[in-house]
């Protein structure tokens, strides 16, 4: 199954391979920046405290640089537009551990990729506003207090 763009927008992409972190951990703080603009995911990434947010961060760089190089685009209009983290290969390592035995260590990495596209404007003008009337005022009819809900309470009380 292939999915189609729809639309007319430069789609730029940008790939980390072989970062030595799990995809579960990157997948935290890549979904803080799915779908914001890159001004606004280069502040969630520098005030991220997770050690994803650094590699993530020279992700974004790269895609920007690639934007802006290759297509000629404007890097603080351009909006994340997919972000995700696929399992790369699993480093397998052993641990020795008392009377002989032995632990397996799995060194985990995975491969980082940020699609940014432009951002969207909206192609139909909005119809501007109709001036509010006011409204025709009509003549005072003479209106009784209302009640207050402890003199309610007292009278249904009652009855």
């Amino acid at each position: 199954m292939s999915t189609v763009a729809t639309d007319d927008r430069t789609r730029v992409r940008a790939q980390a391979k072989w970062v030595r972190m799990s995809a579960r951990k990157a997948r935290v703080v890549l979904d803080h920046v799915r779908g914001r603009t890159v001004p606004e995911a280069r502040t969630i990434l520098a005030f991220t405290p997770r050690a994803a947010a650094t590699e993530i961060e020279r992700v974004l760089r790269s895609a920007v640089a690639n934007a802006e190089t290759n297509h000629g685009l404007d890097g603080d209009e351009l909006v994340v537009e997919a972000a995700y983290a696929d399992e790369g290969p699993t480093l397998k390592r052993w641990k020795p551990r008392a009377r002989g035995r032995v632990n397996r260590i799995r060194k985990r990495t995975c491969h980082v990729t940020l699609v940014l596209a432009e951002v969207e404007h909206p192609a139909t003008r909005r119809r501007p506003r109709k001036p509010a009337e006011a409204p025709a005022e009509a003549p005072a009819a003479e209106e009784k207090p209302k009640a207050s809900r402890r003199r309610k309470k007292k009278e249904g009380a009652a009855a």
